[in-house]
Parts: structure tokens; sequence; C-alpha cells
């Protein structure tokens, strides 16, 4: 079962607490490992009221946990509290189905972005567009094929044919977020340049990596897709 989601002001007072370059240093330090906080004022050359000082502010933001030794009671060991940190992570996208991207064509990015969400996460996702074209773009099929995706070349739909309820819509360009502002809303935007514009095979592997970049860190908000980092990677 999913722990309860922290509020805003928790997390808030999580990232102050490590806005402090010497306070971070000793989340760092601590980890892969636990530590007194004279071994932490050694290490960081560091003088011990003030290592007290920063692990006080670090406890009592969750980051940190006091502990007695087992040996030697009058010795503390610190160690840090992995889950605090985790909460620093917006919390998941509840009520999601289907996953939709939409751009105007559904020539290239949405067919790109489509492709790299199942790869990522083995879920449900389709494209389609505000104005679809008769076909993929040739350049769109031809990245797609260098990473290893399949897209269908004459696969374009309207958005109108595709969109579902209870889908997540996401568009990956400017027009199709502007455009759409009836019953289909896209629920995010992802403000992808149009390689189709420039038209070279650079401009569409920039597009590439963007919308890569985008699956892999919205994907686990995503209930249930959990999946390792970066399949599309050749």
């Amino acid at each position: 079962m999913d722990a309860e989601p922290i509020s805003l002001a928790e997390r808030a007072r999580i990232h102050a607490a490590l806005g402090e370059p010497a306070r971070l240093a000793i989340v760092d330090a601590l980890t892969f490992g636990d530590a007194s906080p004279g071994e932490i004022a050694h290490t960081l050359n560091m003088p011990t009221n003030l290592v007290a000082h920063h692990v006080k502010v670090l406890t009592e933001a969750g980051l940190v946990l006091r502990g007695r030794s087992e040996g030697d009671r009058r010795r503390t060991y610190l160690r840090l509290q992995p889950a605090a940190l985790a909460a620093l992570i917006p919390p998941r996208m509840a009520d999601v189905g289907r996953v939709v991207f939409v751009c105007t064509h559904n020539s290239a990015r949405s067919q790109l972005a489509a492709a790299l969400w199942k790869r990522r996460t083995r879920g449900e996702a389709a494209s389609a567009g505000t104005k679809p074209a008769a076909r993929v773009h040739p350049r769109a099929i031809a990245v797609a094929h260098r990473h290893n995706l399949n897209l269908n070349p004459a696969g374009t739909a309207h958005v109108n044919d595709v969109v579902r309820d209870d889908d997540l819509v996401i568009a990956v360009c400017d027009n199709a977020h502007e455009d759409l502002t009836g019953p289909v809303r896209p629920r995010l935007h992802w403000s992808v340049p149009d390689p189709v514009r420039v038209d070279t095979d650079e401009a569409f592997e920039a597009a590439f990596a963007d919308l890569a970049a985008r699956v892999d860190r919205v994907a686990p908000a995503i209930s249930g897709h959990e999946f390792g980092r970066r399949p599309w990677v050749t």
C-alpha cells in the first residue's frame, strides 16, 4: 500500500533544509552509510557545534534519524531517511487510464511519444492529431527505426476518433494545446519544437531526445508504471 502523500508545506521544509550547502554535504555523507556527528565533522572538516546545528535542522525536517550505538551507548549514529528524499518527488497522478499524445498532424511528435511511452511503461498509449496528415513523416519513421521503435507509416488519426473519457491527454505541440478548447482538453502540455519545420535528421533526433526525457520523467508519476529507466537507449 502506498504511503500517504506529504503536504506541500512538509515538502517545502525538506527543500529548505537541503538548501544549505553544509546540510546537503551531510546528507551526501550519509547516503551510503551511517556516521556519528564527530565522524561527520572530521569528514567534512566542520566544527562540531556547526554539525550539531545542521543535524538538528535535518532531524526536524525528517531527513535524519539519531540512534544510540549498541556498543558504546555514549555514542550517537546518524542515519539518513531515504523516504523523506523520495517525498520530494511530486505525487502520482490519479485516475489515469490510457495515455494519448496529441499534436497537429499526428505525423511525428505524437507518434514518437506514444511509441516511447509503450516502450517505457509497457502500458497502453495512442496518438492523434487535430489536423492529421495522410501518413507519418518519413524522418519520424527513420528516427524511430534508429531507436528500434515501430511506427505505422499510415497510422494517423483525428483526436475526436481516438480520445476516450478516461484518457490522459498530453499535447506535445503548442498548436494542439492551444486549439483543444472543447470537450477534449490536454491535461499536460509538452512544448516540443516541431522537427518538421526544420526537416533535418538532427531536428528529429532532438525531438526524440526531448520526448524521451519527458516520458522518463512523467512515467513514474503514473500509478503502475514503475519500470526500468531509459529502455529506448540503443
